[in-house]
């Protein structure tokens, strides 16, 4: 087997490590004589298994106590549609600052349960930077403000925690969950799809401030009620049982790389070597985004000619690269380089791209 190197925006990949412990816990997992998938979420072995992840991700992200950490079924999509159920009336208004895809979706599970204001966009400029915050128009006694702190599709991340005053920031954290350090006790809410960084899709996790839920005054079916899965540990009905389990061990694996911030290194050398090649490719390859908004995460960039597309998807394939195909939305090429991505994978797209310029320049 020649496993190749994958920059898969989502599902994406993950550590090795990891594949490899999965693969020999699959018919039998810790002395159960079951696999992890067949085993009752109610059991002794499961819930621990679930309490240890839970106590990984508090440490690895140093979550308050006053924060909710829940796993949950679903995505990023679903969340933000239960988010805005569990945390205000429907007469209510939210804030959204868009800088891409996936801040339009949220604005679109948003709508039907409460008002929308769009406080700040970069639509205009194609999403390729983010609005200056003196021009933010925030809705006084706002619910709460909602941005995505790095989107996927247009590579424009924030690179710092925007100041909201009181009202609770909300961040749909999916592609950079656990990338670098964060200060958790800045946001009222957390939460994003675990298939970019963290683990398998199906499992969507939410770190919420206590004194957020419960006082929205609507009256909701008891499984949308986010509180009633607080108070059950996540298990009022029955939980992604084996994508949470996977998702424990990418964080023993992030822990043994030294965490957050060892992490967050890594991604940032990564980042800087892949757009190095773009920037010193003498104009051959073109990432549309404004320097200071570019993403550590996901990095798009476009050949001098679309008719080039196709050969170097097929010759990037060829030499073991998966997954560059850009956004439908978008076109072009993006290369992902979570967590799981190493160096060395970075340093083989960067040589890859140098040859086929020089071989089609």
């Amino acid at each position: 087997m020649s496993r190749a190197f994958n920059f898969s925006a989502g599902p994406a990949a993950l550590p090795e490590p990891v594949l490899r412990q999965v693969q020999a816990e699959l018919m039998e997992w810790q002395g159960e004589r079951a696999s992890v998938m067949e085993v009752s979420h109610r059991g002794a072995a499961f819930v621990e298994c679930a309490a240890a992840a839970e106590r990984d991700l508090r440490e690895l992200m140093a979550i308050p106590d006053d924060y909710h950490v829940l796993f949950l079924q679903g995505g990023a999509t679903t969340l933000s549609a239960l988010l805005a159920l569990n945390l205000a009336g429907p007469d209510q208004v939210a804030d959204f600052v868009l800088t891409g895809h996936w801040g339009e979706k949220a604005v679109d599970n948003t709508r039907p349960s409460m008002k929308v204001n769009i406080a700040a966009s970069s639509k205009a400029g194609g999403y390729a930077d983010i609005p200056a915050r003196g021009g933010w128009q925030l809705t006084p006694g706002a619910a709460f403000v909602h941005y995505t702190p790095n989107e996927t599709i247009h590579g424009v991340e924030f690179h710092d925690i925007p100041d909201v005053g009181g009202v609770p920031l909300v961040a749909d954290v999916s592609s950079n969950f656990l990338s670098r350090p964060v200060d958790v006790s800045r946001f009222g809410v957390l939460y994003g799809g675990a298939q970019k960084n963290l683990g398998p899709s199906g499992l969507a996790i939410a770190i919420i401030r206590k004194d957020l839920l419960g006082k929205h005054g609507r009256e909701l079916p008891p499984i949308f009620e986010l509180l009633n899965q607080a108070n059950n540990d996540s298990m009022f009905n029955t939980p992604p049982t084996f994508a949470w389990y996977v998702l424990g061990l990418v964080l023993k694996w992030i822990r043994a790389e030294g965490g957050a911030a060892a992490i967050g290194e890594r991604n940032a050398r990564k980042a800087a070597a892949l757009y190095a090649a773009i920037d010193g490719s003498g104009g051959y390859y073109r990432n549309p985004v404004a320097p200071a908004a570019r993403s550590t995460m996901n990095v798009p960039f476009f050949l001098p000619d679309a008719a080039l597309d196709k050969p170097f998807l097929k010759e990037a394939e060829a030499a073991g690269l998966l997954g560059l195909k850009g956004h439908r939305a978008v076109g072009g090429m993006r290369a992902s380089i979570y967590n799981a991505m190493p160096e060395a994978g970075v340093a083989a797209l960067a040589d890859f791209m140098a040859d086929f310029a020089r071989r089609n320049g």
